[in-house]
């Protein structure tokens, strides 16, 4: 028999087949088959949901963000594309904030993947980074796809501009995409503190949703500009943004700031570090003493002269290292951009910045016009 490749669990499959095997007494020449039984049916609807949910005609997208699985961004982004019926909608995303990660990894440690209901779509939540997320998605190891047509990686609560894309989980695991060779995207929000709400996730996703459609068709068709990302800035109003603006990478960045935390502010650190560097002493002092009571009883079996040896630990030296400790914190700061071009003016001036970014130092000017000149036809298309 040919097994079809359909995504299903391997549990799932075994069951499927053994409900399947029972049923073929008639055509087989076996006994009459009994009816079925109340599990079996149970089997046959969860195979037909998830054949439903799952066609393999459509193309697969892979989503990932740094903010973390349940982020609003995440989730408005997996439910719309999934209402749009076009895609097989897979998620692979870190299940804590990640957002400030870059392109981390965590090599030699066990992380562990734990599915989520995401209705529509195939999730799962990772102990790790978005790089470890787009990596363990796209090795084969953890969904029963070779690799998807397209990762989007958003939508991403604070800008990714210019050097801040550096710092960017969300940006790291677009980045990781192409670096396996699948094309990405990746999607910000210019978020504002005390200006900006949850609904405009929603917005947001209503704004760049033509764009994910037609990068989708354009791959489709290989028209789609190789050996580039698209970093998708949307300004802090989604609803009221001016258009589409094709723009390049900026210098800005926000300014990291350190702050000095005093110990007593952090209580539960500071007697945590305590009480290990006691444990510490204590334990170093146990070994030093045995140490000596080993050596004290080596001497007497080589000397039988010595009748007894006392044994005494040496004193610990005081610990004179100094710990400080320091939160950080990135703060925007009102900076002049005079470049039209620039994203992150575009960005303040209320266009969606869409700039192409390569693996390379510095974009080609022959690939730079190509994937302006893509990206332009694909928003006039959809207008």
């Amino acid at each position: 028999m040919t097994s079809k490749n359909n995504g299903l669990s391997a549990a799932l499959v075994s069951n499927l087949q053994d409900v399947l095997s029972k049923r073929k007494g008639v055509n087989d020449g076996s006994a009459e088959e009994p009816p079925p039984s109340t599990s079996d049916s149970v089997d046959v609807a969860a195979k037909e949901e998830v054949e439903e949910e799952i066609d393999d005609s459509r193309p697969i997208v892979l989503v990932t963000n740094g903010d973390g699985i349940d982020s609003v961004g995440l989730v408005s982004l997996v439910e719309a594309l999934v209402n749009e019926g076009l895609y097989n909608v897979h998620v692979c995303a870190p299940q804590t904030d990640k957002s400030v990660s870059s392109h981390s990894m965590t090599p030699g440690e066990t992380i562990a993947a734990s599915s989520v209901n995401l209705k529509g779509a195939t999730a799962f939540e990772v102990s790790g980074t978005p790089v470890d997320c787009i990596s363990l998605g796209l090795s084969g190891a953890l969904f029963a796809w070779s690799k998807p047509i397209l990762v989007i990686s958003g939508i991403n609560q604070g800008s990714s501009c210019g050097h801040q894309m550096f710092y960017s989980g969300a940006m790291a695991g677009a980045r990781e995409a192409l670096i396996s060779g699948v094309p990405s995207l990746c999607i910000s929000l210019n978020w504002k503190k005390d200006e900006s709400k949850e609904s405009d996730f929603k917005d947001a996703v209503g704004v760049c949703l033509p764009l994910i459609n037609a990068t989708v068709r354009d791959i489709q068709k290989g028209v789609f500009p190789k050996d580039c990302s698209l970093s998708i800035e949307i300004p802090t109003s989604p609803s009221s943004n001016k258009g589409f603006k094709v723009t390049k990478q900026s210098m800005w960045r926000q300014s990291p700031s350190w702050q000095a935390v005093s110990a007593n502010r952090h209580p539960g650190a500071g007697n945590f570090m305590s009480n290990q560097q006691s444990l510490g002493a204590q334990l170093a002092q146990l070994g030093r003493d045995a140490s000596a009571a080993g050596a004290a009883r080596r001497f007497t079996t080589q000397k039988k002269s010595i009748v007894e040896i006392e044994s005494v630990g040496v004193a610990p030296k005081s610990d004179s290292r100094v710990k400080k400790y320091f939160r950080l914190e990135f703060v925007a700061k009102e900076q002049e951009h005079t470049d039209e071009d620039l994203d992150i003016k575009a960005l303040e001036d209320g266009f969606v910045s869409v700039t192409p970014l390569s693996l390379l130092p510095s974009m080609d000017s022959e690939t730079q016009a190509a994937a302006s000149e893509w990206i332009s036809k694909a928003l006039n298309a959809d207008q």
